[in-house]
C-alpha cells in the first residue's frame, strides 16, 4: 500500500498547517505543530514511520535537529533501538565529526559524536522534512564516514517538486505526505 493509499495519511495530512510567507515571502511552510499536538495524529506518525523502518531492520535511529528528534525518538523507543542526535556545531558535549554542505548562498554544517555508530551498524535516518536533500545527504555522508550503512531514510513531509529524493538516490527513501 502506498503512502496515497493508505487511509490513515488523511488523518496526517489534515493536521497539517499551510502558513503563507513564511520564514519570507513566496514561500508555503508545511507546519506540523498541529499534527504533534493531536495525540491521536502524533501517535499515527510514529506508528507509520516505525512499520516504514522496521522492515530495513535498523540497530540506531539517526535524526536530525530538532524536529526531527520529535520523531525519531520515539520510533527509536517503539522499535526498541538506540537513537542518535546530529546537531548543529558546537551543540553536543563529547568529541565530534563535522560535515560541512552546501546550500543555495553559503554552507551549512552538522556533527555528530564521533563514537555515536560502529562500523557496520545498520541505520535508519528520520526527519521531518525532505527538501532539496542537502540536509538528509550531509547526515548519510556523517554516518557512512563512521562507517555506518544507511538502509533507509524516513520523513513525514517530503515537498517532491524540490527533487530531495534524487540527492538520496542511494539510499531507500520513504515519506508518509509529499507535495507535489
Amino acid at each position: 500500500m502506498t503512502s496515497a493509499d493508505d487511509p490513515r495519511i488523511e488523518l496526517l495530512r489534515a493536521r497539517v498547517r499551510d502558513i503563507q510567507d513564511f520564514p519570507k515571502k513566496g514561500i508555503l511552510f508545511r507546519d506540523l505543530t498541529p499534527l504533534m499536538a493531536d495525540a491521536s495524529a502524533f501517535r499515527q506518525t510514529i506508528d507509520l514511520l516505525g512499520e516504514r523502518i522496521a522492515g530495513h531492520k535498523p540497530e540506531l535511529i539517526v535524526a536530525i535537529e530538532s524536529r526531527g528528534f520529535i520523531f525519531g525518538a520515539p520510533v527509536a523507543a517503539a522499535l526498541g533501538i538506540g537513537f542518535v542526535p546530529v546537531r548543529k556545531p558546537g551543540k553536543l558535549p563529547h568529541r565530534t565529526t563535522k560535515r560541512t554542505y552546501a546550500l543555495e548562498y553559503g554552507t551549512d554544517a552538522l556533527e555528530m559524536h564521533a563514537d555515536a555508530i560502529v562500523a557496520g551498524a545498520r541505520v535508519a535516518l528520520v526527519d521531518d522534512l525532505l527538501a532539496t536533500g542537502g540536509t538528509a545527504g550531509a547526515t548519510i555522508e556523517l554516518v557512512r564516514e563512521m562507517g555506518g550503512t544507511v538502509g533507509v531514510a524516513a520523513f513525514v513531509i517530503e515537498l517532491g517538486f524540490l527533487s530531495g529524493r534524487e540527492r538520496l538516490a542511494s539510499e531507500s527513501t520513504e515519506s508518509l505526505i509529499v507535495y507535489g
